[in-house]
C-alpha cells in the first residue's frame, strides 16, 4: 500500500493540478460558445491574467487578491472582445487571434521585472480526508481553487440546463433572432457571457502562475489557451465532458514530465509535443462524425448579430 500511494498518488495529485487550469478555462468558453460567440483570445487572456495576478500577489502577498486580479484583467481584455465582435460586428476569429497576440506581448513586457521572482505556498488539505491512504494524497491535498473548479462545472451544469436564464443564453446562441423577436437583449446576454468566459480564463492564468509554478515565465501558458478551445469542442460543450477532458490532457502532460524523468529514450521535445498531438487526434476523431458535431454546436456559433437586420 505506501509502495502503491508513492507512486500512483502523486502522478493523480499532479494530474488533477495540470487539468485545473484547463478546465477553467475550457468552462469559460463553452459558456461564451453556448451563447454563440467563439473567443480565440483566450491563450492571450490567459497570459495577461497569469503575470496580473502574480503581480499582484507579490507585491500584497496575498494569492487571493492575486486571483481577483488575474480575472478582473482578463475581464477587461473580454470586454474589450466583446465591444469590437458584438456591437461593432468585427470578426470574431480574427479579432479573437488579434487579442491572444495582444495578449503574449503585454505579459512579456509587463513581466520584465519579475522574471526570477517566486512565491511560497503553504501546504493544502481537508482535515481527516488527507489522511486516507491513497486517496488522500491524490485527491484531498488540493488548493482550494481546484474543488471551486469542480463547483463552477456543477453550477454552471445547473445554470444552462435548470434555469430560465440558462435556456434564454443558449437559445441566443440557437438563434439570435428569434431570441430578439421574443424581447430578450441578445448583445447583452452575450456580453455578460463572454465577460464571465474572461473571468474564468483570468482564474485559469493565475492559476498557473500562482500555484501550478508559482512564479513568472514568460510564455508560460505554453498553449493550454488553444487546448481549452479545443476542449469544448471535445466535450461537445457539456461541462460535465470539460472535466473529463482536461484531466485527461492534464494526465497527458504529467506522464511526459514523469517519462522524461525516468529517462525514457524518446527527445524531450517529442515527448512535450504530446498534449497538443492528443489534443488533435482527439478532434479528428470527434470531426469525423459531422452530423454529431452539429447536433451539439450552437447554431450561431462564430456568427455575428445585427439587430438592424
Amino acid at each position: 500500500m505506501d509502495n502503491l500511494a508513492l507512486t500512483i498518488a502523486p502522478l493523480i495529485a499532479a494530474s488533477i493540478n495540470a487539468g485545473t487550469p484547463l478546465m477553467l478555462a475550457a468552462l469559460g468558453l463553452l459558456v461564451n460558445e453556448k451563447a454563440g460567440v467563439v473567443n480565440l483570445g483566450a491563450e492571450g487572456m490567459m497570459l495577461v491574467s497569469a503575470i496580473t495576478g502574480f503581480a499582484v500577489a507579490v507585491n500584497t502577498g496575498s494569492p487571493t487578491l492575486g486571483f481577483l486580479a488575474g480575472a478582473g484583467a482578463s475581464m477587461v481584455l473580454s470586454g474589450f472582445f466583446a465591444w469590437l465582435t458584438v456591437w461593432l460586428g468585427t470578426n470574431q476569429y480574427a479579432t479573437g487571434l488579434a487579442l491572444s497576440l495582444f495578449g503574449a506581448g503585454a505579459s512579456t513586457y509587463i513581466g520584465l521585472k519579475y522574471v526570477g521572482n517566486s512565491l511560497h505556498n503553504g501546504r493544502f488539505g481537508i482535515p481527516l480526508l488527507e489522511d486516507i491512504p491513497v486517496l488522500g494524497p491524490a485527491l484531498f491535498r488540493q488548493h482550494p481553487m481546484v474543488y471551486l473548479s469542480l463547483l463552477l462545472c456543477l453550477a454552471i451544469a445547473w445554470f444552462l440546463y435548470r434555469t430560465r436564464a440558462g435556456l434564454v443564453l443558449r437559445a441566443v446562441g440557437e438563434s439570435p433572432a428569434s431570441a430578439h423577436a421574443l424581447g430578450y437583449p441578445v448583445r447583452r446576454i452575450r456580453l455578460a457571457a463572454v465577460l464571465f468566459g474572461g473571468a474564468c480564463c483570468g482564474l485559469a492564468g493565475a492559476f498557473l502562475s500562482l500555484v501550478y509554478t508559482p512564479l513568472w515565465v514568460e510564455g508560460m501558458v505554453a498553449g493550454r489557451g488553444w487546448i481549452a478551445l479545443a476542449l469544448t469542442t471535445f466535450a461537445t460543450w457539456r461541462p460535465a465532458r470539460v472535466v473529463g477532458g482536461a484531466y485527461l490532457f492534464g494526465g497527458i502532460t504529467i506522464l511526459t514530465f514523469h517519462a522524461q524523468a525516468l529517462g525514457v529514450p524518446v527527445a524531450s521535445q517529442l515527448l512535450s509535443m504530446l498534449p497538443y498531438l492528443a489534443a488533435i487526434v482527439v478532434l479528428v476523431l470527434i470531426s469525423s462524425n459531422a452530423n454529431y458535431i452539429k447536433l451539439n454546436m450552437p447554431a450561431s456559433l462564430g456568427k455575428n448579430f445585427n439587430p438592424g437586420n
